[in-house]
């Protein structure tokens, strides 16, 4: 294959524990946050930036430089400063620390950024994170083995994943390492995978900068891990569908070097021999819906013969046009110029050649079983917003997906359900009218489901307190109504069930 001009790589950062101990000393005084960069840039600029947009974070940052104004114009914007600004900024590993440290090179009276550095976060931690400078800093396209910092998807899975305290947790295609960060918080030991030895510089850095402790190890997918166990998998794998053809350009970071959409069905299909009975794998990825079939024919031929509980919840669609456009810029290219053109319909032949109708993008938890039973499936599509974080709304749907596949009807009309808190109930008709001719339950949070209820439904709802048990609170509809139990309880069941698992009734 012929891939993007390249010179030489920038040099990865060296993990060295003095300098490091006083770069994150420095770091942390300068102010050099999420919430620091963000007020020291204003929401303008901050939003800009977030869409690749570095004009008004260069006026932002224009000079006289302060400490985080010299660091953002350094390692995010990719523009030199003076060796004085930034000595003001790392007062104590200073600029040849910063130089040992392979973060910075020497031009002249000025330094330049040899990688891209910057703040982090989640709710309670603040980090930095180190990898190769964007094509928004370095103005040209992108390397074969350029290591990508902290992007869309990448926060997309941190903001999916679980966060129950496990054992063994693995990050499997660790990148830079930012998945790492999250699992610190609530696992005892990390590996972290990735078949580039630059990513893993990248993340072992990153690891050191932050005062972790992960197990780093080179290899394709669940080669490094053969034999070993693990309570939680996470994985942002190289899911982007590539093609084949010898005139594309590959990049480590997106690419797994199989065809179509093959790297994410052998995941889905291998995971469970590294998975801890009530281990759970967590992925993001993308699958192709051939002309004739449904994202969930799809899946259910992936998951054919696989032992795991499935929840699959496609988040977006794009049809092949679409997803050509997106992925053949995604290098740095310019929309419209005739390289981009030439890319773009290499995508198109080859979406053409297995007659692929469509792509879809979503999130994928996986779950070994702890019983011997029939594993359960969920297949949902959740295009628009949703709760943040997701990820104990995915541990609740867990448990409640689980409760229901080991429990039968008798059981789930035993329990006295509630609607949970943030369910409301939403009644529309004609002017005039005494009923309402639609009445839809609305979810505040979670995958904020909207159920269009019957009059049946809305009855046992209108009662689902926690007080009554449900097959109580039934008859007493169907002897309310004038109906026959059995064929009330044939009705709402089902329902009842669907709620349940969504966490619509608690």
């Amino acid at each position: 294959m012929v891939d993007p001009p390249a010179s030489a790589s920038p040099p990865t950062p060296v993990a060295d524990p003095p300098h490091l101990a006083r770069l994150r000393a420095d770091l942390a005084a300068a102010g050099f946050t999420v919430d620091g960069v963000a007020a020291r840039l204003g929401p303008v600029a901050s939003a800009a930036l977030r869409r690749e947009q570095p004009l008004p974070a260069l006026l932002a940052t224009a000079a006289p430089l302060d400490p985080v104004a010299a660091l953002v114009r350094l390692f995010t914007l990719g523009r030199p400063v003076a060796r004085a600004d930034l000595e003001a900024a790392l007062p104590t590993l200073r600029v040849d620390g910063a130089a040992a440290l392979r973060l910075v090179r020497f031009d002249g009276d000025d330094v330049v950024a040899t990688c891209d550095l910057r703040p982090y976060a989640d709710d309670t931690h603040d980090w930095w994170v180190a990898s190769d400078l964007s094509e928004l800093a370095t103005r040209e396209p992108l390397r074969p083995d350029h290591v990508l910092g902290i992007g869309g998807a990448s926060t997309t899975l941190a903001m999916w994943a679980i966060r129950r305290r496990v054992g063994r947790a693995l990050d499997l295609g660790t990148g830079c390492g930012v998945q790492a960060l999250h699992l610190a918080t609530h696992a005892d030991s990390i590996v972290a995978t990735d078949i580039s030895e630059r990513a893993l510089d990248f993340a072992r850095f990153n690891a050191a900068l932050n005062g972790l402790d992960v197990d780093l190890r080179r290899g394709d997918l669940l080669d490094p891990v053969v034999g070993e166990r693990f309570s939680l998998v996470i994985s942002n794998p190289p899911f982007v569908i590539t093609p084949r053809a010898e005139d594309v350009p590959v990049f480590e970071y997106r690419d797994g070097g199989r065809s179509g959409d093959a790297v994410v069905q052998s995941l889905v299909r291998t995971v469970a021999a590294v998975l801890e009975p009530g281990g759970v794998a967590q992925l993001l990825g993308n699958w192709e819906v051939p002309r004739g079939r449904t994202w969930r024919d799809v899946w259910a031929g992936w998951l054919d013969g696989v032992e795991l509980d499935a929840w699959v919840v496609q988040r977006e669609v794009q049809d092949p046009a679409e997803y050509a456009a997106l992925w053949s810029r995604d290098g740095g290219l310019v929309p419209g110029s005739s390289e981009h053109e030439r890319l773009g319909a290499a995508w198109l032949r080859d979406f053409a050649s297995r007659d692929v109708e469509a792509i879809g993008f979503g999130v994928v938890t996986l779950q070994r079983p702890l019983t011997d039973r029939v594993p359960w499936r969920s297949l949902d599509e959740a295009p628009g917003p949703v709760a943040a974080p997701m990820g104990p709304v995915i541990e609740a749907g867990l448990e409640a997906r689980t409760w229901l596949a080991e429990h039968d009807d008798d059981d789930l009309l035993s329990v006295a359900w509630s609607c949970a808190p943030d369910v409301t109930e939403e009644r529309h008709g004609r002017p005039g009218a005494e009923d309402p001719s639609v009445i839809l339950i609305r979810q505040g949070g979670g995958l904020r489901r909207v159920v269009r209820a019957g009059t049946l439904l809305a009855a046992y709802l209108g009662v689902a307190d926690g007080e009554l048990a449900a097959d109580a609170a039934l008859d007493a509809i169907a002897t309310l109504l004038g109906l026959d139990p059995a064929a009330v309880r044939a009705e709402v069941v089902p329902q009842i069930r669907d709620l349940v698992a969504d966490g619509l009734l608690v």
